[in-house]
């Protein structure tokens, strides 16, 4: 445990970002499973609109650095394929 006051309060930051890292991270894989099981199910247009709601929270992410920017692409690139192939 640290002892210093600068590492009490260092240590403190370091929980309470990692909560709110892990829920964002939490979040994003959610509404993932969203987007796939609208497409498995055949309801492109749900599954269009929660696709805009995955790009927004991988891009927040991304710009917090919670993610890698090029995670955050490689998710949009992923889900927007399988979405166009639902489509056609």
């Amino acid at each position: 445990m640290p002892h210093s006051a600068s590492a009490k309060k260092r240590h403190r930051q370091n929980l309470r970002n990692r909560e709110r890292n892990r829920a964002a991270k939490s979040e994003i894989k959610t509404q993932i499973r969203k987007v796939l099981q609208s497409i498995s199910s055949g309801d492109v247009a749900a599954a269009t609109e929660q696709f805009r709601t995955v790009a927004k929270k991988t891009d927040q992410a991304a710009a917090k650095n919670t993610i890698h920017r090029n995670r955050a692409a490689r998710i949009k690139s992923r889900l927007s394929a399988r979405l166009k192939a639902a489509k056609g």
